[in-house]
């Protein structure tokens, strides 16, 4: 089973955010991501928001690095590891304005992209950027379809529908590989159908165990009845993960103790459905950090199988 990490201080949302996050910055960043990397993690995730009101500033905080700046940096300081944006909101921008930036991406990195998509849930947001906050479904199913095409191989994609309509307009240089992964964000009906039906995998938005089950039954039925194929896959967001005995209250959620023990919570997961897992440490610095994902690649992702 894959597992892959949300970086840490590139979005510091005080639901998860740890108190070191505030005053790190990129070389903590690149720190983390080359600790990844060297752990086997299958991928390092950023997320997306453009600007985030007063609102709801105290409890999201403004910090939200921008994915492609962050993850083209990452990519040149690793060597393996996917780039995945959990989750672009890609409504907000044209579609090939898009696929410019995710396919010089994944040229750089040597085709290391996994395209996260959402919804997106900030009105402010769109309403700064000129864009129907209550037409974001209906927009984002469209402009997945668009980018399927200016994702593609063609340097000249090609692209009819209501919102969008592009045609003789190349673009180079194309992605690494013919298509782009994409994978869907959210866990509301109408995200489950659109990962279903339009997506290449499926990534839960904080799901308890309990939950996951029915909706990825869901997933396999509407892909089956849509006569849907090929590689697909189905994401879980874990627990937060401690490995070891800490020394310190990290929470009645956290899911703490030997490696054997938490890899054996963690292979639930795979019964359930899930082909790739998504992991949180606790931390009180980078250093415990690091420690926790070198301890996770080295003692407990061998257990997971």
């Amino acid at each position: 089973m894959a597992y892959g990490i949300q970086l840490p201080v590139q979005s510091q949302s005080t639901l998860y955010a740890e108190p070191w996050e505030t005053g790190a910055g990129p070389d903590d960043l690149v720190a983390v991501a080359r600790a990844a990397d060297a752990a086997g993690f299958a991928y390092v995730a950023c997320c997306d928001h453009v600007a985030i009101p007063r609102r709801l500033a105290p409890a999201m905080s403004t910090v939200w690095y921008d994915p492609v700046a962050t993850l083209a940096h990452l990519a040149a300081v690793t060597e393996r590891i996917r780039l995945l944006s959990h989750v672009a909101v890609v409504g907000l921008r044209h579609p090939l304005l898009t696929a410019k930036q995710y396919a010089t991406l994944d040229h750089l990195s040597g085709g290391r992209l996994i395209l996260g998509v959402g919804a997106g849930h900030v009105r402010e947001e769109f309403e700064a950027l000129g864009v129907d906050f209550e037409r974001r479904g209906a927009v984002l199913d469209e402009t997945m379809d668009a980018l399927r095409a200016a994702l593609g191989p063609d340097e000249y994609p090609e692209h009819h529908g209501k919102t969008y309509d592009f045609a003789g307009l190349g673009q180079r240089p194309r992605p690494a590989r013919p298509q782009v992964p994409l994978w869907v964000g959210g866990s509301s009906p109408a995200a489950v159908r659109r990962a279903a039906l339009k997506g290449d995998g499926w990534l839960p938005q904080g799901d308890p165990r309990e939950r996951l089950p029915r909706k990825i039954a869901r997933i396999r039925r509407l892909r089956a009845d849509a006569g849907l194929g090929g590689p697909y896959t189905v994401g879980a967001l874990t627990e937060p993960l401690y490995v070891g005995r800490p020394g310190w209250d990290v929470g009645r959620r956290t899911l703490a103790g030997p490696p054997e023990e938490i890899a054996g919570s963690l292979r639930a997961y795979r019964a359930l459905g899930a082909d790739q897992i998504q992991v949180r440490f606790r931390s009180r610095s980078r250093a415990e950090l690091i420690e926790q994902i070198h301890a996770f690649g080295a003692e407990v992702a061998p257990r997971l199988d």
